[in-house]
C-alpha cells in the first residue's frame, strides 16, 4: 500500500536539490581558492625566547595597548623604574612651547585630561564653587604654591583655583602617589607641575625648590599636605615665608608641625588647619579610608580578609574607617590606641583594645594610622610571623622603622610594584607595602567624592585668608568653623564672632553641603 505524498511535496523536494547545488558550488570554490597563511605582525618575532629587558616592555606594550595608553589610575601604578631616563634630565614642552615643568611624559596629556573629566563628574561641590565664584575672581593675584598629592582628584582642585584668579607651582607630597597621566594634563594646561611617580628623596626635594625659587615669580600663598613645603620655605627661604599671606594645611602631621612652629614663637604667618575641619575629619578621614584601605591591601597582596587577624594602630577617624572595612569582611580586629576616649570608643565598637607588643606575634596584617612616629619598630617587626603584611594609612612614612630594616642581614625583594619582602636570616619574610608610604593613594584610588568635600574646604580657606583684611587673623593656627560664630585659633585665644569675614560667615560645611546636588 502506497503512501500519498503530501501536498506541495514537488516543490520542496525542487528547492533541496537547489539548496544541495549551491553548496557544493561553494565548498568547489573555496577549495579551489589558493590557501593563505595568517600573517602575524612580525614574523621575525621569536615567541620560545624571553625577550631583553627592552624587549620585554616593548612586547608588553604592544600586546596590551589598551592597558598601558588608557593610562587609568591603576596604569599609573607601574613601576616608574621602567624608565631609566629621569624625568630631571629630558627636555619636554607642551603644545604652547613652554617647558615650566617636569613631568614624566608629557605626551601623557590626553589621557591624563580624561582623568580629570571623569574626576569633575563626582567633584560636584568644587565645580559648583568654580561656577559660582570665578566671575569675581576671588584669588586674583593670588600666586599659591602646593605640595599635595597630584591625582586625577587634586587637578580639579588646582584648576578650579586657576580659574578662580590664581597663579600655581605644584610638587607632589608623596613620592609614590603622583598619577603621571594627571601631572602631565595640568603641565600641558599650562601649570607649573614639577612631580611624578618614582621620584627619589633627592628628586622630592628638587621639585618643591623648583616650586619655590622662580625668578620673577614670589608665592604669597602656601597650600600643603604634610608640612614638607612649609618647612623648606621657612628653613631655605625665611624672606619669602614672611611674606606669605597664609597656610592651609590637609594633614595631621602638617598641623603637628604647624603648632610646633607657632608654640616656638616662629609662626609669622597665619595658617588654617584644614585636617581639624568636620568637613575633613568626619568625610574623608573616616569613608575615604574605609573604601580605600581595602583597595589597596587588594592590589598589592590579593589576600582574603576572612578569618584574618588584622591590629589596626590608632582608633581615630583614619582607624575608625579601616576597623569598619575589615570587620565587614569577617576579619578579626584588633586596635591600639593611648587616647582614652578613642580607645572606649574602640572597645564599644566591639574591636578588643590592645597593647601592640601583645598581639604582634599572631596577627597577619599590622596598619598604622596614628600620625605618629616609630609605632612598628625593628623590635616588633622581628617578632612579625612568617608573610605578616605591614603597612601605612598615616600621611608620613615615619610611623614604621623602615629604616631599621635596611640593614645588611636583611635581603629586600621586589615582588611587585610596591610590594616587598623583607626576608630574614631563618628564611621569614615580611610583605612591606608602598616602603611604609601612605598606602591608599601609593597603591590604588580614593573615592572621588569626599575628596570633593575636602577640596572645597581647601579653597574656602585659600580665599578667606587671601582676602583677609590685614590684622584679622594673627600669627597662629585656626580652625574652621563648625558653625557660625566658631571661627578660633585651634590651640591659643578665641576669635570674637564680630570680625568673620562675610566670605566665612557661613561654615564650610554648610556651603559644602548647599553646593552638592539635592
Amino acid at each position: 500500500m502506497s503512501v500519498p505524498e503530501p501536498a506541495g511535496g514537488e516543490e520542496v523536494k525542487q528547492a533541496k536539490e537547489v539548496e544541495d547545488a549551491e553548496k557544493y558550488s561553494f565548498m568547489a570554490t573555496v577549495t579551489k581558492a589558493p590557501k593563505k597563511q595568517i600573517q602575524f605582525a612580525d614574523d621575525m618575532q621569536e615567541f620560545t625566547k624571553f625577550p631583553t629587558k627592552t624587549g620585554r616592555r616593548s612586547l608588553s606594550r604592544s600586546i596590551s595597548q589598551s592597558s598601558t595608553d588608557s593610562y587609568s589610575s591603576a596604569a599609573s601604578y607601574t613601576d616608574s623604574s621602567d624608565d631609566e631616563v629621569s624625568p630631571r634630565e629630558k627636555q619636554q614642552t607642551n603644545s604652547k612651547g613652554s617647558s615650566n615643568f617636569c613631568v614624566k611624559n608629557i605626551k601623557q596629556a590626553e589621557f591624563g585630561r580624561r582623568e580629570i573629566e571623569i574626576a569633575e563628574q563626582d567633584m560636584s561641590a568644587l565645580i559648583s564653587l568654580r561656577k559660582r565664584a570665578q566671575g569675581e575672581k576671588p584669588l586674583a593675584g593670588a600666586k599659591i604654591v602646593g605640595c599635595t598629592h597630584i591625582t586625577a582628584q587634586t587637578a580639579v582642585l588646582i584648576e578650579t583655583l586657576c580659574a578662580l584668579g590664581a597663579q600655581c607651582r605644584w610638587s607632589a607630597c608623596n613620592i609614590y602617589s603622583t598619577q603621571n597621566e594627571v601631572a602631565a594634563a595640568l603641565a600641558e594646561a599650562g601649570v607649573a607641575v614639577f612631580a611624578w611617580k618614582g621620584e627619589s628623596e633627592d628628586d622630592f626635594w628638587w621639585c618643591i625648590d623648583r616650586c619655590v625659587n622662580v625668578d620673577g615669580w614670589q608665592a604669597n600663598m602656601i597650600l600643603d599636605d604634610g608640612g614638607d613645603l612649609t618647612h623648606w620655605v621657612y628653613k631655605k627661604y625665611p624672606n619669602v615665608f614672611k611674606k606669605i599671606r597664609g597656610i592651609v594645611e590637609e594633614s595631621v602631621t602638617g598641623v603637628h608641625r604647624l603648632y610646633q612652629l607657632s608654640k616656638a614663637g616662629k609662626l609669622c604667618v597665619p595658617a588654617m588647619n584644614v585636617n581639624d575641619s568636620v568637613t575633613k575629619q568626619k568625610f574623608d578621614n573616616l569613608y575615604c579610608c574605609r573604601e580605600s584601605i581595602l583597595d589597596g591591601l587588594k592590589r598589592t597582596t590579593d589576600v582574603m580578609f576572612g578569618g584574618k587577624q588584622v591590629v589596626v594602630c590608632g582608633y581615630g577617624e583614619v582607624g575608625k574607617g579601616c576597623c569598619a572595612a575589615l570587620k565587614a569582611l569577617g576579619a578579626i580586629v584588633y586596635v591600639t590606641e593611648i587616647d582614652p576616649i578613642c580607645a572606649l570608643q574602640a572597645c564599644m565598637d566591639g574591636f578588643r583594645v590592645v597593647k601592640l607588643s601583645e598581639v604582634i606575634r599572631q596577627v597577619d596584617v599590622v596598619i598604622t594610622c596614628t600620625g605618629n612616629k616609630n609605632v612598628v619598630t625593628r623590635e616588633h617587626l622581628d617578632r612579625m610571623k612568617n608573610s605578616c603584611i605591614v603597612c601605612n594609612m598615616g600621611h608620613s612614612n615615619t610611623e614604621i622603622d623602615v629604616t631599621s630594616l635596611r640593614t645588611p642581614e636583611l635581603t629586600w625583594e621586589r615582588v611587585r610594584s610596591q610590594v616587598d619582602h623583607v626576608i630574614w636570616p631563618d628564611g621569614k619574610r615580611v610583605v612591606l607595602l608602598a616602603e611604609g608610604r601612605l598606602l591608599n593613594l601609593s597603591c590604588s584610588t580614593v573615592p572621588t567624592f569626599v575628596l570633593s568635600i575636602t577640596a572645597t574646604t581647601q579653597a574656602l580657606a585659600l580665599i578667606e585668608l587671601y582676602n583677609a583684611p590685614e590684622g584679622r587673623y594673627k600669627q597662629d593656627v585656626y580652625l574652621l568653623p563648625k558653625k557660625m560664630g566658631d571661627m578660633r585659633p585651634f590651640s591659643c585665644h578665641m576669635m570674637s564672632p564680630s570680625i568673620i569675614s562675610p566670605a566665612m560667615s557661613t561654615s564650610p560645611a554648610c556651603i559644602c553641603l548647599r553646593l552638592m546636588p539635592t
